[in-house]
């Protein structure tokens, strides 16, 4: 009796599933979705970005517990959805943890009348401080005189640039939000770096996928994340209240004081989202995308040149030729060093640092190729599908700078570049990074040839998270000629 009663449960939780979660007619074919977990274990979650180009055609769904998403293959689907219905797709999806972190506020997983006026803000704010000026300039140069003095007292001998590379990109952020930059000894900040990536990759794993399906109060890795970035807010929280001290809306130091200036102004205003509450996970969202994809493109671009050494040589001819040793590069360099702006778009395309973009959500219903999406699907827009779009790039597995040149040697900017993803929701940082990218990477071949261990051969290994970071690894810098 009792186990006939235990399989009718069964066969009736069976159907239940099947008939709420079975695939709407209008949506693309996908794998087959197991009872209750969808196809959490069926997509491999240590590789997922290749799981995901490789199987089911440009369109198609898939189901996590119960949330149906949709995932986008190759340049021209990716376009239409990000840059065509961009403003169908410009919602972020309310996924549990996440939510959890931010509950939904600040600049990265906000949404509608929220999110663009604490995007506006903070993209006025930036640009008022420099973000893509002369004056921003000179502090990335002034940082890389810290770092590159850090990496010269190494003497040639291995080392893992991990945490040099982390703290001299960090500390531009932070003297942006912050107002002052850290030391490289300083252990609470070490720490806080060390556990930005640990964070990632917990997020870009299987046990966030299930926590997302199944959001139960039960132990597993979620806490650390959720733990972690409480400890980071309070540490800006701190920052608030010392910045309240002294704080003089006439004369803003930094991104804070600029946002307690325009909480202050906009008193009394219904329309209002400016409180404490969002510019502590502003700050947060700041902190987090303007440290960490720009830091892991220089980690793959140390990767690639020691690699590639030929390919290093010519960059350091060109900025021999170009810039010399007598003064440091310079954004106004750009145009001239046309060699090595490519290498550095090839490094960004092949180190594929944020390899399935953040993902987006429907806010109405849509027509997306040959489908009808409905409105609140979850749309992963897979970069990595972009990025080595056969259709689009030459050799695309093969690193080639020769994608981003013409036959006179010229650079040329291809559309299907988008690693800091397109439309509404591209990377607000992207000018910053781009700034920081070419600054550091020219800064750092003026200065050093960058090696493998004498007996070691480099390693193109990657720890997949919401970004894709080398494995850690040990290289040589050897100064050059002063």
């Amino acid at each position: 009796m009792r186990s006939n009663l235990l399989l009718f449960t069964v066969l009736f939780l069976l159907i239940a599933d099947y008939l709420k979660t079975r695939r709407p007619s209008s949506f693309p074919p996908g794998p087959w979705a197991l009872p209750f977990v969808g196809n959490i274990f069926t997509v491999d979650f240590n590789r997922a970005h290749e799981t995901l180009t490789q199987t089911y055609g440009d369109v198609y769904s898939l189901r996590m517990g119960q949330t149906w998403m949709m995932v986008l293959n190759g340049f021209q689907i990716v376009k239409e959805a990000l840059v065509t219905q961009g403003d169908s797709l410009a919602d972020r999806p309310m996924l549990p943890l996440q939510a959890d972190i931010s509950h939904n506020l600040g600049l990265g997983l906000s949404n509608g009348h929220l999110w663009k006026q604490q995007r506006r803000f903070a993209l006025s704010t930036l640009k008022y401080f420099g973000v893509g000026s002369k004056s921003l300039e000179r502090a990335i140069l002034d940082e890389f005189t810290y770092s590159g003095k850090n990496i010269t007292d190494r003497k040639g001998k291995p080392f893992n640039p991990h945490v040099i590379i982390n703290n001299a990109v960090s500390n531009i952020i932070c003297s942006l939000v912050f107002g002052h930059r850290f030391e490289y000894e300083d252990e609470r900040f070490i720490n806080f770096i060390n556990k930005f990536d640990s964070a990632f990759q917990i997020i870009g794993s299987i046990w966030a996928m299930l926590y997302n399906a199944f959001p139960l109060r039960l132990p597993g890795p979620h806490h650390t994340v959720q733990q972690f970035f409480s400890e980071v807010k309070d540490m800006i929280r701190s920052e608030i209240k010392e910045h309240r001290k002294n704080w003089n809306p006439a004369e803003p130091r930094d991104y804070i004081d600029c946002y307690l200036t325009e909480i202050q102004m906009r008193k009394g205003d219904a329309e209002s989202t400016f409180d404490e509450e969002n510019l502590v996970m502003g700050a947060l969202d700041l902190f987090t995308a303007g440290s960490e994809t720009t830091s892991t493109t220089l980690r793959w671009a140390f990767l690639y040149m020691a690699k590639y050494p030929e390919i290093q040589e010519k960059v350091q001819a060109e900025i021999d030729r170009v810039i010399g040793h007598s003064r440091q590069p310079s954004m106004m360099d750009r145009a001239n060093l046309p060699y090595t702006d490519a290498v550095i778009h090839e490094i960004q395309r092949m180190g594929n640092i944020v390899p399935l973009a953040v993902p987006h959500s429907t806010n109405r219903d849509i027509q997306l190729g040959d489908y009808t999406v409905p409105k609140g699907v979850v749309i992963i827009p897979n970069l990595t599908s972009v990025l080595f779009d056969k259709r689009e790039w030459e050799t695309p597995y093969t690193f080639n700078p020769g994608h981003f040149l013409n036959e006179e040697g010229k650079f040329v900017k291809r559309a299907a570049f988008i690693p800091f993803s397109a439309g509404k929701r591209v990377c607000l940082g992207e000018n910053l990074a781009r700034m920081e990218i070419f600054l550091f990477f020219t800064s750092f071949m003026q200065r050093f040839t960058f090696s493998m261990p004498a007996g070691t051969k480099p390693v193109l290994d990657y720890c997949f998270g919401i970004t894709l970071a080398p494995a850690p690894y040990e290289i040589c810098a050897t100064p050059r000629r002063e």
